[in-house]
């Protein structure tokens, strides 16, 4: 038996390396692998050429080699039988939240700003608020979005969550649902975008959902550059609205170069780097998945194709 690996972006020789040191005599074939795909039960992908699956006629079980699955989603020649799983990491998780609250830090206490000033030899000093002064509200409260959320809690702001149902949370309160959007959104001093990307969540970062947000709100993207309609950003940015932004997803990576994104002042640019797998943490569970299905045991982490993740 052996696992093939699907990808366009991701680097492959560490994966191949993680895996063989920790399954010698497992076959670890890179799609186009030229052999016979009939025997490939298991694939590991990550923004692999659509429509690549419908070679595999017998394939039970792929596998993202990330927290997300969009990629495969929504590949239209999805095989109907096969089990979609993710990977969750607590690695991934505590760097998402560092990253995320580092961002927060650096537009509370206006660093940016003096980045600026620094090149042109100012010296001014500019009034801040205290965390306690501030609220966050965090879109998606998976297990990515729970962690944040409950991280900058700890750090003093105050946190509002919105997901597609309410839940529990000490300190944090739970917007649930279209009809508690608009609520969520007037209290949101600064917005962070962590839903996974579906139908429903395509396109949810636009001018109709900034328009609600109170008057100089910031917004942090790190989930999908989908979720992002650009145009709006820039046009809310522009007119006054919203005080800035940073986007760590664009619908196109790498950003293209005449995008107007690099030049806005109040834009702040980093090449998807929030968290980042590392295959050393997760292989082990990929591994304990492969090994479930040859034992025909329910698999970890899966996927709901109606949910979409």
């Amino acid at each position: 038996m052996s696992i093939m690996i699907i990808t366009q972006r991701k680097e492959i020789a560490p994966w191949v390396k993680a895996l063989q040191e920790r399954r010698p005599a497992l076959e670890i074939r890179v799609y186009p692998d030229g052999g016979n795909y009939d025997d490939v039960t298991f694939a590991l992908a990550w923004n692999h050429p659509l429509g690549a699956f419908r070679e595999f006629r017998n394939l039970k079980c792929i596998a993202s080699m990330g927290a997300g699955v969009d990629h495969i989603m929504k590949d239209p020649d999805l095989p109907e039988d096969a089990v979609i799983t993710k990977v969750t990491d607590e690695n991934l998780t505590n760097d998402m939240a560092a990253f995320t609250l580092g961002l927060v830090l650096q537009h509370v206490r206006g660093l940016s700003e003096y980045e600026a000033q620094q090149r042109q030899h100012i010296w001014r000093r500019k009034a801040y608020k205290r965390a306690e002064d501030v609220t966050v509200g965090v879109m998606g409260m998976g297990v990515l979005g729970a962690h944040v959320a409950r991280v900058l809690r700890q750090t003093g702001f105050r946190v509002n969550g919105w997901a597609t149902a309410a839940k529990p949370m000490e300190g944090i309160k739970v917007y649930a649902g279209e009809g508690e959007l608009s609520a969520f959104l007037a209290q949101s001093d600064i917005l962070i975008c962590l839903l996974p990307l579906t139908k429903e969540t395509a396109g949810i970062l636009n001018r109709g959902t900034f328009g609600k947000l109170p008057k100089g709100a910031y917004v942090i993207n790190v989930a999908r550059g989908e979720h992002l309609v650009d145009e709006d950003l820039l046009y809310m940015l522009d007119a006054g609205h919203l005080s800035g932004a940073s986007l760590d997803v664009f619908r196109e990576e790498p950003l293209p170069a005449g995008h107007p994104f690099w030049r806005h002042p109040r834009i702040h640019i980093t090449p998807h780097i929030a968290s980042v797998t590392d295959p050393e943490t997760v292989v082990p569970q990929i591994l304990d998945n492969y090994d479930r299905l040859q034992r025909n045991e329910p698999l970890i982490n899966v996927v709901s194709r109606q949910k979409g993740y």
